[in-house]
């Protein structure tokens, strides 16, 4: 599930006349870095939200002619928010456990695929949910206190108030289509379902292996930009 359907009101104006998922870094649009990651990964279909410009969106996933399948999941008549919207796609997800990707993460790959090395984490009898999670003092366009603390197993805890945690989730995340058997039938955020997990014990972490890069504001663009043109 490739989430796709946001206005990215945070990187205005870029976004005035292109959705987020289009907007490019490194001479790519991100919702391709996020595509070819999951082929690389072995992914043979996605599903890819769509509803602020959606006719944009659609007509770039026409033309793309490399792997995965795109399945488009229409949102125009309303925004669903990631939780409603990934439900909404589950009879093209399947039963099981499937990958939810944000379009706005990106990051410079380690040794190995990092989507691979998610998959091979996951283990659905330890965990309902499991993220890929990056160190927030090596990431680029990241300025904010991170999301969660780690043990040494990978079970996480989210930040309590007014503390600085050295994680942030990354935007990747394996999840069960199980999950959702309860939830609600109007907009809601995938983190009902982190949250649920964590209360379990069952929400866990992997650590990026690599540079997170988190495209969120113009000014985290254009540090992902100049950190992408200073590798090559």
């Amino acid at each position: 599930m490739v989430l796709g359907a946001g206005y990215g009101r945070r990187l205005r104006p870029l976004t005035t006349t292109a959705p987020k998922p289009l907007i490019e870094v490194g001479g790519r649009a991100l919702i391709d870095h996020a595509l070819d990651r999951l082929a690389q990964a072995g992914v043979e279909t996605a599903i890819v939200n769509v509803h602020y410009l959606a006719d944009l969106m659609e007509a770039h996933l026409a033309r793309r002619d490399a792997a995965p399948r795109v399945v488009v999941s229409n949102e125009r008549e309303r925004l669903l928010d990631t939780g409603l919207g990934t439900k909404r796609a589950l009879p093209s997800l399947g039963a099981g456990p499937f990958l939810v990707h944000n379009t706005d993460s990106i990051w410079l790959e380690g040794p190995r695929s990092n989507i691979e090395r998610l998959i091979e984490f996951y283990d659905p009898d330890r965990m309902d949910v499991a993220l890929l999670l990056a160190a927030t003092v090596t990431s680029v366009g990241f300025d904010q206190p991170g999301d969660f603390d780690m043990d040494a197993d990978g079970r996480l805890a989210r930040r309590a108030e007014r503390r600085v945690t050295p994680f942030a989730y990354a935007g990747v995340a394996i999840l069960h289509a199980g999950l959702f058997a309860d939830t609600p039938d109007e907009p809601f955020s995938l983190n009902l379902l982190f949250d649920r997990a964590l209360a379990r014990g069952r929400l866990f972490g992997l650590r990026l292996d690599g540079i997170w890069l988190h495209v969120g504001d113009p000014h985290a663009h254009a540090q992902a930009q100049k950190r992408i043109e200073g590798r090559e």
